[in-house]
């Protein structure tokens, strides 16, 4: 006790004796005056649209809530909604969007295509976006993806490779749309995207093609893959009849393991010779799906699949959410974005249903339309609701497998979808 008391009485005079000697140099009232001002609260209503910052806050709290209580895709939507939540921050100068919508993308600059003002002037989540705008991290969790997917139902019943290209319908029918609403090409295309469904594969070329609207998309996009269990099943109701719904579909054959370990390789080197630019996309998503399927690399298989895909969707999902600012967030086109999408995304779903309905007019074997809209690439939320749709129409439907095939194609689908817009426009 008596050596705490000294100690304390040692440092007590310590601060004394030096508070003089910094007061030379030290003035109270300008330190206090610049520390006030430069409080986030003060900027936010001392500055001019302010406001608006304050309504960002908010919108990443409600995000927060669907992912945390209602689970809406919390893997991906938790960290967007706190990276929105980051980047709104007055004063923490986290993310500049100047960096990257002027001096990046002007050619005219004397930065173009330079990294190295980000890595002088930017912030952490400048430095992390770099991964999004050169398409790392879509493609890194691909690789994941490919390694948690099994392409036997696909192998098993290649007709199902025709309702996941049908599904893509809604990409391109929504760039038609959105053209017509005013949006450029480039833009129009990032907004169709939302309809395959597939979350990486819209923000790998909405990073390519139209990075300014990132944000809007990127929660549209996973905020429909959220709802699918809420906006496929009266879609899927309308244009089908209960004597369809309740139609059942043979077992799937076995598909041997030199199969499945052909599928990748050969999907890669065809699609991949018909479009380049799809290659990132497709060669990552077969490339996991062969660690899995090869046997030989398990460990590599479970790093993919796990630690490396946590670690990537961290870093995907916060610097996504970083370009959801106040002024690209707050105006009337990502409400049209946010409207278009949905519109992207129930047309991809009526058109697996309705591929699905015309091919039992010419095959003798009927398939149930249901399983046509997992077409969209929602692995495997979107298969489920097809199987639970079909349980309400007939207790004896087992359409689960059936329906993985069109769900696994359209992930290939959609990133086909995104090579033919990339080649197109980009």
């Amino acid at each position: 006790m008596k050596h705490t008391l000294k100690l304390s009485f040692a440092l007590l005079l310590a601060l004394v004796v030096a508070l003089p000697v910094c007061a030379q140099d030290f003035n109270f009232g300008d330190t206090m005056t610049k520390f006030v001002n430069d409080m986030g609260f003060v900027k936010m209503f001392a500055e001019q649209g302010g406001w608006k910052q304050l309504v960002m806050i908010c919108v990443s709290c409600f995000l927060l809530y669907l992912a945390i209580k209602k689970q809406y895709e919390p893997l991906l939507l938790l960290p967007i909604a706190f990276g929105m939540l980051l980047t709104n921050f007055p004063g923490a100068e986290m993310f500049h969007t100047s960096l990257w919508n002027d001096e990046f993308l002007n050619a005219n600059s004397p930065f173009f295509h330079s990294y190295k003002h980000i890595l002088a002037d930017g912030g952490l989540l400048d430095i992390l976006y770099i991964g999004v705008k050169l398409g790392i991290y879509p493609c890194l969790i691909f690789i994941g993806v490919g390694a948690m997917t099994d392409f036997g139902p696909l192998i098993a019943n290649p007709k199902s490779l025709l309702l996941g290209a049908a599904a893509q319908l809604g990409i391109f029918a929504t760039f038609i749309v959105a053209h017509a609403m005013g949006f450029t090409s480039a833009e129009a295309a990032s907004i169709g995207i939302i309809g395959g469904a597939d979350g990486p594969t819209a923000i790998f070329l909405t990073s390519k093609l139209a990075p300014q609207l990132l944000g809007p998309i990127a929660v549209a996009a996973y905020s429909y893959m959220a709802l699918v269990p809420v906006i496929q099943p009266p879609i899927m109701r309308a244009l089908t009849t209960e004597k369809e719904r309740k139609i059942e579909m043979k077992q799937l054959r076995t598909v041997s393991k030199k199969e499945k370990i052909l599928f990748p390789v050969t999907v890669a080197i065809i699609i991949s010779l018909l479009l380049p630019t799809a290659a990132p996309l497709i060669g990552c998503l077969m490339l996991g799906n062969l660690m899995k399927e090869s046997g030989v690399v398990e460990r590599l298989s479970k790093c993919v699949q796990n630690e490396l895909n946590n670690i990537v969707v961290i870093f995907l999902g916060t610097t996504v959410g970083a370009t959801a600012t106040a002024e690209t967030f707050l105006n009337w086109r990502t409400l049209g974005i946010l409207a278009v999408g949905i519109v992207a995304f129930s047309i991809g779903t009526a058109g697996g249903v309705l591929l699905a309905k015309l091919m039992n007019v010419f095959s003798k074997e009927k398939v149930n339309p249901l399983i046509g809209s997992a077409g969209v690439s929602a692995v495997p939320m979107a298969a489920r609701v097809s199987q639970t749709e079909g349980q309400k129409a007939n207790p004896k439907n087992f359409l689960l497998m059936h329906a993985m095939g069109p769900n696994v194609a359209g992930v290939i689908g959609s990133a086909v979808a995104a090579g033919i817009l990339l080649s197109m426009l980009g």
